[in-house]
């Protein structure tokens, strides 16, 4: 692995020093240490990147899934053995712990397993005789240059939704990572480069808006995969797609999770913390939002603000630490506000995790665990996707007022249900308008075999990343109908 210092980009099987005078810095959320500067490329990088993309897909698509798919054998490899050394910077970057950096390095590597099926997954389908005579078939080919627009917060799992299976059904591709943490995908990609795949079939561009702008109009990119939030997704959604240009666009969450009386409350309480303050409460299927059904009230709310008190928040990299930070000061500043907003519209703070102070690391970007109680639905800090370790409570008397909350936000990523009934687990997986439901379940997550899924403003587009979704995407149905008179082969 070279130096990290100012990063580069990695264009037609080689790494380019920016022509951008613009650099961002890249920090240490624990310690505030400056790691290194990436560039905020140009359009004429991204274009040149595009040209590279697509005078290789020329080749790539031409390639046998048999292949293609070698190459991802040997990157899943790859991955394993650097799997420790990616997980300690994605942890430097972006603050979560060690162990959430492996486990989400791990499921990167499930999608390149998932990915390596492609000669089944990308199969046609087809039917003799449809008329005397005359056969049809559907077929699936790749749609040419693909590109993924990455967030901060998995920088090394997400752009495994898509890269894999973008790849192995033929198409060439370019990833944008978040410049507030590229320093992952930079690893990654000398890794890719050890796999030995053709100049041009993968190509990383680092930057920001403009960056961004100009993969979202070259005409020459066909896809587009992006997470982030909402109203960035959006504006990425719609500027893509009035292009032309196949999106998929997942956008933010506010996730409730509902707690039966019949709930087994230790359970319930170890899960629930995990999912509210997992990753500092960074990712899109954390719980946001708890409500308690008639006597859960009271031992599920002294439950968790014990279990919320008792959480270690440090630098993910020292060990028995189980809350890293949140991503930047902005960040900090923004969730601590939210905080106090809340308070100042009602709601009772049980635990209060603002300024806290981390011995050794008392300039890092730290929240600690917060609950809000008795949070009204029509609060701000009940509609707004706070992005941090804060979990608000709420208490309804019955399972239909419940799910009729569930049902009422503008978000519909993630719901889970905590319960010892089946019936009322049927009711809520059959009810609720979310696209990943957990059944005493606190992070909802697909394996890469299922699709990542998303309802309402938590999803624009048709399909989804991993799995059959993904190879959907990325691939276009040709229908072909045949006919082959028999007099014609007499003459051989």
């Amino acid at each position: 692995m070279k130096t990290l210092n100012t990063l580069s980009n990695y264009i037609n099987g080689e790494w380019c020093i920016s022509a951008t005078t613009n650099y961002l810095e890249v920090k240490n959320p624990a310690t505030v240490e400056v790691m290194a500067q990436v560039p905020l490329s140009t359009a004429t990088e991204v274009n040149a990147a595009v040209q590279a993309a697509a005078t290789a897909f020329i080749t790539w698509r031409r390639t046998p899934a048999t292949e293609r798919v070698q190459y991802l054998f040997k990157l899943k490899n790859l991955l394993e053995e650097n799997l420790e050394d990616l997980a300690r910077t994605i942890t430097q970057e972006c603050g979560k712990t060690l162990a959430e950096s492996k486990g989400e390095m791990q499921r990167a590597i499930e999608n390149v397993e998932v990915a390596c099926g492609i000669p089944i997954m990308m199969q046609g389908t087809n039917s003799e005789d449809i008329a005397r005579g005359i056969d049809e078939m559907m077929i699936r080919q790749p749609l040419g240059v693909c590109a993924a627009i990455c967030p901060f917060n998995f920088p090394g799992m997400i752009p495994f939704w898509f890269l894999p299976y973008a790849l192995a059904c033929g198409n060439t591709y370019i990833i944008k990572p978040s410049e507030k943490v590229p320093l992952t995908m930079q690893k990654i990609f000398q890794l890719l480069e050890k796999t030995g795949l053709p100049k041009g079939v993968v190509n990383l561009v680092n930057g920001a808006k403009e960056t961004v702008d100009s993969i979202l109009d070259n005409p020459q990119v066909r896809a587009i995969s992006f997470v982030g939030s909402t109203p960035v997704a959006k504006y990425i959604y719609s500027r893509g797609a009035a292009s032309g240009k196949r999106m998929q666009c997942q956008g933010g969450a506010k996730n409730p999770i509902i707690i039966l009386p019949d709930a087994d409350m230790e359970m319930t309480t170890r899960i629930a913390a995990d999912s509210a303050f997992g990753c500092a409460g960074q990712r899109c299927l954390a719980a946001s939002v708890a409500v308690t059904v008639g006597e859960a009230q009271n031992s599920f709310t002294e439950a968790i603000v014990e279990t919320a008190k008792k959480r270690i928040v440090g630098n993910g990299l020292d060990e028995n630490v189980e809350m890293g930070t949140v991503i930047s000061a902005e960040s900090q500043k923004r969730i601590e506000g939210l905080i106090q907003k809340g308070n100042e519209e009602g709601a009772k703070l049980l635990v209060d995790g603002r300024k806290p102070q981390i011995s050794g690391y008392e300039k890092g970007y730290f929240i600690r665990p917060t609950i809000l109680d008795n949070v009204n639905p029509g609060a701000t800090i009940a509609k707004t996707e706070i992005f941090g370790p804060v979990l608000g409570l709420m208490h309804v008397n019955t399972i239909d007022e419940a799910i009729a909350l569930v049902n009422s936000g503008q978000y519909g990523n993630m719901a889970c249900l905590f319960t010892t009934s089946g019936a009322a687990a049927r009711k809520f997986r059959y009810e609720a308008e979310a696209g990943n439901i957990g059944i005493n379940i606190g992070v909802a997550a697909p394996m890469a075999f299922f699709p990542f899924s998303g309802w309402k403003e938590s999803f624009f587009g048709d399909l989804h990343g991993q799995g059959n979704h993904a190879v959907e995407f990325f691939t276009q149905t040709k229908v072909v109908v045949e006919r082959w008179r028999d007099d014609w082969a007499r003459k051989f």
